[in-house]
């Protein structure tokens, strides 16, 4: 799956559902580098890409990047209660706990 996804991106047909579907297949094979930049470039191209910023901050929460993923996640909740995304926010919610609580473990 993902080789056919970068064989679109390679032949320029670069969108954030693209990059979503990316990061997505990163993140199932491991590659949460390779992840972390699909879903900001996801992010960036579609800033109310719910799902993309639910994904983008668990990614950060395993690379163990509390602190991104503080800023990322605080951002996604606010656009998924914009856009009444409940389900979203909520697991955007359990996410940033886990980041709150490494960071306060670590302080």
């Amino acid at each position: 799956m993902r080789a056919g996804l970068e064989k679109l991106l390679a032949a320029g047909k670069d969108n954030a559902l693209l990059r979503f579907g990316l990061g997505n297949a990163c993140m199932g094979e491991g590659d949460l580098e390779a992840a972390q930049e699909h879903f900001y470039k996801a992010v960036e191209m579609n800033p109310r890409y719910t799902a993309a910023w639910k994904l983008l901050g668990r990614t950060l929460v395993q690379l163990e990047k509390f602190k991104q993923a503080r800023e990322v996640l605080g951002q996604g909740i606010e656009i998924a209660q914009e856009q009444g995304d409940k389900q979203a926010e909520k697991e955007m919610q359990v996410f940033l706990k886990r980041a709150l609580k490494a960071l306060d473990e670590s302080a």
